[in-house]
């Protein structure tokens, strides 16, 4: 059986998405085929960057606490104010990241999670975010 290309491309832009999600998934299940959707743009690095993958921007962040240096109430206020946890909660936490590291928040929003950093870094606490 020959497939006309012209009428193959021709069904295919006719078709709706989910008859198009259904033949793909046919083609990935019954022969094995991954199909995947040509890119709408170039990315901003031109023909250099066509063959490397798109790099996503980090969105959320986890705050980690890595030091607490010679201010430790600072360090407990801040701590306080990030987590919303109380006064014996946040000592406990920045006495045990003296000894290792302690997950201060998680999941923060990029523009928080800097935020955070640098009260900390105010403080005279090292925070690294992951």
């Amino acid at each position: 059986m020959a497939i006309d290309p012209e009428k193959l491309a021709q069904d295919i832009a006719s078709a709706t998405v989910l008859e198009l999600n259904s033949a793909m998934k046919v083609l990935e299940d019954k022969y094995g085929i991954k199909v995947q959707a040509p890119m709408a743009a170039m990315p901003a690095g031109g023909a250099a960057a066509a063959g490397a993958p798109a790099i996503e921007e980090k969105t959320s962040f986890n705050v980690e606490l890595k030091g607490v240096g010679d201010k430790k109430i600072e360090v407990i206020k801040v701590v306080r104010d990030a987590t919303g946890k109380g006064l014996k909660e946040a000592k406990d936490l920045v006495d045990a990241a003296a000894a290792a590291p302690q997950m201060v928040k998680e999941n923060a929003k990029k523009e928080e999670a800097e935020e955070l950093k640098k009260k900390f870094e105010a403080a005279g606490a090292t925070v690294e975010l992951k």
